[in-house]
């Protein structure tokens, strides 16, 4: 049997409510013990004392490319990329070619990820026909095929009546829907968000309500439906406040925050590079503030990547008409988390894990996301006081996209474990 042994390290398992110095004895895979001082045995040792030892992070929203666009990033390095972020199980976005629609793209997704990838992915079926909006996908096939939940990422459900019926259709399966809240005829044709920047540089805004009007008609259907709703990188204070007053009414939403909005706002769409240009765009400190807020009492209770690889090509195309929305973040993600949610004494460590582990586990009724005994060895080693500057010359990823480049982060995955698998160490991919 193989063996391994974490010796010394603080263990921090919010979905077990553990937090405190153990051994974690790993066999053939699963997570055998989990005390103070265990016996080795004939296991491998690997001493992390004064690191944090913690379920491996579970990113449920991520844009992995394949099948159709390799060029931007593939299953190898995807994966390869989350391994190094901390990362042991990715939810891919179905927005490839063909748009994961149908049972047989799901199964591709599952059969050539196991067979390249180095962590777990499972997929999300798309919400729409095409993600048209215009007919609901399969959705019972897609489950039996593999997809955990349904999204449209990247395109809204215009249609409320079509949005509605989704709403039921997942509840009487017990999935979840992951919407892109954006309604495309407020958007028109803005690019960064509708405010003092915007002004200042002449470039047509988008208003904050473009985002907020589709996240309050999505709380009322699912309060109507009973059904629960997931929304996506929640960008501005006005989708916090109505996520929170959904919450206290008892609806069935949920929210995200990806990692960017916490150190970066309009403020830094003035130097107009492809790498800043995101939707929902970056709002104003206020909105970052209201971000923060909502991740501390919980109204947000998820931190997601939304990382999206694109060419270096395509981002330096004309960046008011051309360069497409959407910014990289698995590598960076647990650095930022910990520089400005932790460090900065907003959250305790315990918090920021839990957001990143057993709350998107139970959001998605994954069996991942703690270190019980018998669970998967999915884990990751943590250094919290490592200093490093982001390089994305040096990342895993294809793509360069990534807002946090040259940017100095404190917080870093020293160790990645997928299945009692070391997939990273010190930064080098040994899968």
């Amino acid at each position: 049997m193989a063996r391994t042994l974490l010796q010394g390290g603080h263990v921090i398992d919010p979905g077990n409510a553990i937090d405190r110095v153990a051994d974690v004895l790993i066999v053939d895979g699963k997570v055998a013990q989990l005390g103070p001082a265990l016996d080795p045995g004939d296991a491998e040792v690997i001493d992390v004392t004064g690191k944090v030892v913690a379920p491996g992070l579970i990113d449920i929203h991520c844009h992995l490319r394949d099948p159709g666009f390799p060029e931007r990033e593939d299953f190898q390095s995807g994966t390869r990329a989350a391994a190094r972020g901390g990362f042991t199980t990715l939810i891919a976005m179905p927005n490839t070619n063909p748009v994961c629609d149908h049972p047989v793209v799901a199964e591709y997704v599952l059969a050539k990820s196991k067979r390249v990838g180095i962590v777990n992915v499972l997929p999300y079926g798309a919400i729409t026909i095409g993600q048209q909006g215009q007919e609901l996908a399969p959705y019972v096939d897609l489950v039996a095929a593999g997809c955990v939940a349904f999204s449209d990422d990247g395109q809204p459900v215009m249609n409320s009546g079509l949005m509605r019926r989704a709403l039921i259709q997942a509840k009487a399966i017990n999935k979840v829907l992951a919407v892109h809240c954006e309604d495309k005829t407020i958007t028109g044709e803005g690019v960064i968000n509708d405010g003092e920047v915007s002004r200042r540089l002449g470039i047509k805004g988008i208003p904050y309500t473009s985002e907020a009007v589709m996240v309050a008609r999505d709380i009322l259907l699912a309060e109507e439906t009973a059904g629960q709703v997931h929304i996506c990188h929640v960008g501005c204070a006005r989708s916090v406040e109505l996520i929170r007053e959904g919450k206290k009414r008892g609806i069935n939403v949920s929210g995200e925050v990806i990692p960017h909005y916490l150190n970066t706002t309009e403020e830094d769409m003035v130097t107009m590079e492809g790498r800043f240009k995101i939707k929902p765009p970056f709002g104003s400190k206020r909105d970052q503030e209201a971000l923060k807020e909502g991740l501390v009492d919980g109204t947000i209770e998820v931190i997601a990547t939304d990382h999206a690889p694109y060419t270096l090509a395509e981002k330096q195309r004309d960046f008011l008409r051309e360069a497409p929305f959407g910014l990289i973040g698995l590598e960076t993600a647990l650095g930022v988390v910990l520089t400005e949610m932790v460090h900065s004494g907003l959250m305790s460590l315990s918090d920021a894990i839990a957001k990143l582990t057993c709350n998107p586990a139970r959001l998605l009724g994954l069996n991942k996301g703690t270190l019980g005994i018998g669970q998967d060895a999915d884990l990751v080693v943590i250094d919290p006081d490592q200093e490093w500057q982001v390089k994305v010359s040096e990342n895993e990823s294809r793509s360069r996209n990534c807002p946090q480049d040259g940017r100095w982060l404190k917080g870093k995955a020293v160790l990645t474990m997928v299945g009692g698998r070391i997939v990273m160490q010190d930064g080098k991919i040994l899968a």
